[in-house]
C-alpha cells in the first residue's frame, strides 16, 4: 500500500503566463494545444490509456467556439475549447441524474477512440500536467455558465481577458472566477476514524465529513462546526494537512485533522444519511478489498489521501 495514495490536481507547475491575458499573444495560434471539454466532460483518447487529448488549436470544428488561455508547455500556448453547444445523437445523452455519470460521448469529426469522460473517471490515469489544465479548464467553463448574467444590474456579460474575466457593457461592472472554500476532515478518536454518507451517493459509499467556510470563519472553525451540526460530534485540536481544487464546480478543499473529544453519534437528516466510528483495522480490510460493507473514497480525491495516510501513520 501506498503510505499516502495518489492526489489528483495537486498541481504541476504549469505557468499560467497571466501577463498575457488579454493580449494578442493569448490567442490560439496553429500549432498551440487546446484540450476539449463538453458540457464539463473531458475529451481523452481510450487507446492511450484515458490520456487527455491536447488537439490542434486550430482543428476547424474547435474555431468559432469560446476559449481560455490555460498558459504555456514545453514552449507551446495551451487552451481550453468548449464544445458544450454541440448536441449529440439521439440515444448518447449524458445521464445528468446520477452521482456519477459513466456515459461517453464521441464527436464524429473525431477518431472513433476520442471520447468525452467524467472528469471523476479517469482521476488516476492523468499526468499532474493534465489533471491541473482539466481542473483548471472546467471550473472557468462552469463559472462562465454560471455567471453569463452580471450580478450587479442583470445584463448579459462578456467573458474577457483570455476567458479569466467577464466585464458587463450595461454598467461596466467586472467579475472574477470564484473558488469555493470547502473544509474536509479526517476526524479521529482513538483508532477510529469518523466517517459519514450523502444519500445520493451509490451504495455503501462512505466517505470523510465536509462542508463549505461560511463568511467571517476560520477553516479550524469550520471544520468544528460542520462536525458538530452534522453528527453532534465536538472536535478538539484541528490541524491542517493539504489541499486540493476540486473542479465539481468549483471548489478548493482544504484537507484537516481533527481530534474528536466525544463518540455519541446522532446525525442532522438534512445533512447527511449516516455516519460511523470505522476502525483502523476495518478500514484496512476495505481497501484490501476483503470487507465489502464500505466503499472507500475514491482514489485521486482528497478524502482517499486522507485515509490513506491515516492508515500509513504518516499523516
Amino acid at each position: 500500500m501506498a503510505a499516502q495514495g495518489f492526489l489528483a490536481f495537486s498541481g504541476s507547475g504549469l505557468d499560467r503566463m497571466a501577463h498575457l491575458r488579454g493580449t494578442s499573444d493569448a490567442q490560439p495560434a496553429a500549432h498551440d494545444l487546446s484540450i476539449v471539454l463538453w458540457r464539463g466532460k473531458i475529451l481523452v483518447d481510450l487507446a492511450a490509456d484515458h490520456a487527455v487529448i491536447g488537439m490542434d488549436a486550430h482543428h476547424p470544428t474547435l474555431l468559432g467556439h469560446p476559449v481560455i488561455f490555460l498558459g504555456a508547455e514545453d514552449h507551446r500556448r495551451v487552451f481550453a475549447t468548449d464544445l458544450s453547444s454541440w448536441e449529440p445523437e439521439a440515444g448518447n445523452d449524458p445521464d445528468t441524474t446520477a452521482f456519477f455519470d459513466p456515459t461517453r460521448q464521441r464527436h464524429p469529426d473525431f477518431p472513433e477512440n476520442y471520447v468525452f469522460v467524467e472528469l471523476r473517471s479517469i482521476l488516476t490515469h492523468m499526468t499532474a500536467r493534465d489533471a491541473e489544465l482539466a481542473a483548471t479548464a472546467k471550473a472557468l467553463l462552469e463559472w462562465h455558465r454560471s455567471h453569463a448574467f452580471c450580478a450587479k444590474c442583470g445584463g448579459r456579460s462578456d467573458m474577457v481577458q483570455s476567458g479569466w474575466q467577464r466585464s458587463c457593457p450595461a454598467c461596466g461592472a467586472q467579475h472574477f472566477p470564484r473558488t469555493d472554500p470547502v473544509v474536509i476532515m479526517l476526524i479521529t478518536h482513538g483508532s477510529d476514524i469518523l466517517l459519514g454518507r450523502s444519500p445520493q451517493w451509490p451504495d455503501a459509499m462512505y466517505s470523510c465529513l465536509a462542508g463549505f467556510v461560511e463568511p467571517g470563519e476560520t477553516i479550524e472553525s469550520a471544520v468544528r462546526r460542520e462536525v458538530f451540526e452534522e453528527t453532534q460530534i465536538k472536535v478538539g485540536d484541528v490541524r491542517y494537512i493539504t489541499s486540493q481544487p476540486w473542479p465539481f464546480p468549483n471548489s478548493l478543499m482544504f484537507g484537516c485533522h481533527g481530534l474528536a473529544t466525544s463518540r455519541d453519534i446522532e446525525i442532522d437528516p438534512n445533512e447527511i444519511e449516516d455516519a460511523k466510528w470505522v476502525s483502523r483495522a476495518q478500514m484496512m480490510d476495505v481497501f484490501s478489498g476483503h470487507d465489502t460493507s464500505l466503499m472507500p473514497a475514491r482514489p485521486g480525491s482528497i478524502a482517499h489521501y486522507l485515509i490513506r495516510s491515516w492508515m500509513a501513520d504518516t499523516l
